[in-house]
């Protein structure tokens, strides 16, 4: 059985914004734990989610690949997803695979936030 090695926390700014912050590694294992924070922002009313990769320590193809099951779950939900502390490296592969056309990504978490209208 595989284990898992990330952490997703679920942290609210406002009713609205939520920051899903991910700590450890993003591969096929973390679905679980991807899907449950997701879901625990969106029963929340959330309307941004912000996924806060400040903590990460691994992302393969698979783990690209959950943030775009999440990314068309977020859009049917008429949620904007977005992502702060992304290093140079994921950067790279979000502007290979144009993740980064559809998931804005900001150097933190005061960058996102101003970039975010207030009155959604």
């Amino acid at each position: 059985m595989s284990q898992t090695n990330v952490i997703m926390k679920v942290r609210p700014v406002n009713g609205k914004t939520f920051f899903i912050d991910i700590q450890g590694d993003v591969n096929a294992n973390a679905e679980n734990a991807l899907v449950d924070a997701y879901n625990q922002a969106t029963s929340a009313g959330a309307k941004d989610i912000i996924l806060n990769f400040a903590q990460l320590d691994y992302m393969n193809s698979s783990g690209i690949g959950l943030l775009v099951t999440l990314l068309i779950r977020a859009k049917r939900q008429n949620q904007q997803l977005l992502a702060c502390h992304l290093g140079e490296h994921y950067r790279q592969i979000f502007e290979l695979t144009r993740l980064n056309e559809a998931i804005d990504i900001y150097d933190t978490e005061a960058d996102v936030l101003r970039a975010i209208p207030i009155a959604r």
